[in-house]
């Protein structure tokens, strides 16, 4: 096998996936519009409708799809659903009602698997030792799509509200008609296990997932974190607006810079951190500069201070692919499917779990009418999620 075509393969494919989620964050209240989702407030609402859809689609489906692959192996799953990915966007293109943006977005939610089945692979050509660096280079792909997909969709869009999508789609199908005929398949028939009914079962897949030695701790301390995390995407907009007053254009920028920032940490920091520090030092570096970013976001109200902790925000994203690397490494080949798409399922358990959390939190310490006993403290959801972080340290010294 060519790994390192392969492996440059599956960082194209996940950094194409993570820029079709952004590519349509500056077009949503226009998109809202076009399917007469309503004003800027009302939209909002269907938009975050549309979000805890494609995540709760994920969540259901995403180890089943892992397990799948564990069956069938990675190289058709995995064109499968960016196949389903490409007729995502033809759907959001073409959508003149939001049921059908909502139907667009489920299957995008199911084709998550392009995530699952990637991760996959990486972990299928990657030697023990190799994992948390490459699962790295995966979180340095998605930061990349993620600054990338914002600035394709802004400019994109002035041509056209359903632009980017149609731009989305094209990128895709080049991309499979690419990996069919350059990607090798990872997992050879002798490797793979047989799919069952209880791999349909969101639920039992995670119930085997986490009675698979050594996997549950890792598991617990992935599902907290990527919670805790979860505050960045959900409240960053509305936590810059109500301390400093910044519009759309300083909020798009710190989040591009965020990007970056998260991209040059994988990329660049994580492999040496691995080779000096090994896995166990690399992960309590991330879960630190996590907890020091947090409290900082949470008790500051100096800009400066915010592009201060950024780096540290983004070194807090060593975690995620140094846990993901230690359960990988507890299980055999024919169970890295399973493990991932349970990885993917508690990802968008955060995801669909933080702002019903963080929202309200942020509210009870802003609003007006809050509470009397209730200080003005806009960052205590930034605290929550420290502490949340906190919490799981015990656990992590487990992992030793």
């Amino acid at each position: 096998m060519k790994r390192p075509r392969a492996i440059y393969f599956i960082l194209i494919t996940l950094m194409i996936d993570a820029i079709g989620v952004g590519i349509v964050f500056p077009i949503m209240p226009d998109l809202m519009e076009r399917v007469g989702a309503g004003s800027t407030g009302q939209g909002a609402f269907w938009g975050g409708i549309m979000m805890a859809a494609y995540a709760a689609a994920q969540f259901i489906c995403a180890p089943a799809v892992g397990s799948i692959s564990d069956a069938m192996g990675r190289k058709p799953v995995l064109l499968a659903s960016l196949v389903m990915l490409s007729l995502d966007y033809v759907i959001m293109a073409l959508a003149g009602a939001y049921w059908v943006l909502l139907v667009g977005r489920l299957l995008a939610g199911v084709a998550g698997a392009t995530y699952i089945t990637a991760t996959a692979f990486i972990s299928d050509i990657s030697d023990p030792k190799e994992r948390a660096a490459n699962f790295g280079l995966v979180g340095a792909a998605f930061g990349i799509g993620f600054v990338l997909g914002p600035a394709i969709g802004g400019a994109v869009g002035t041509i056209h509200v359903t632009a980017p999508f149609w731009f989305a789609a094209g990128i895709s199908a080049v991309n499979v008609i690419f990996g069919f005929f350059v990607l090798p398949e990872s997992l050879p028939p002798e490797k793979r296990r047989k799919f069952g009914a209880r791999d349909l079962n969101p639920f039992s897949a995670i119930l085997s997932a986490f009675k698979l030695p050594g996997v549950g701790i890792p598991l617990i301390c992935i599902a907290v974190f990527e919670f805790s995390n979860m505050v960045y995407p959900t409240l960053w907009a509305f936590w810059t607006r109500e301390v400093f007053g910044w519009g759309a254009l300083y909020i798009g920028v710190s989040l591009a810079a965020y990007g970056v920032l998260v991209a040059f940490s994988q990329a660049v920091i994580m492999p040496r951190a691995i080779r000096h520090l090994g896995d166990y030092r690399t992960l309590v570096l991330g879960l630190v500069a996590g907890i020091v970013a947090l409290m900082g976001f949470g008790l500051t109200a100096s800009v400066l201070a915010v592009f201060l902790l950024m780096p540290l925000a983004a070194l807090s994203d060593l975690a995620p692919p140094t846990m993901t690397a230690m359960a990988a490494n507890t299980v055999g080949e024919d169970r890295q499917g399973l493990v991932q798409g349970v990885i993917s399922s508690l990802s968008s358990v955060a995801a669909v779990g933080a702002p019903l959390v963080m929202t309200p939190l942020f509210r009870s310490f802003v609003a007006e009418d809050r509470l009397p006993y209730l200080p003005y403290l806009p960052g205590v959801p930034f605290l929550f999620a420290a502490l949340l972080v906190i919490a799981i340290l015990p656990l992590v010294s487990r992992l030793r």
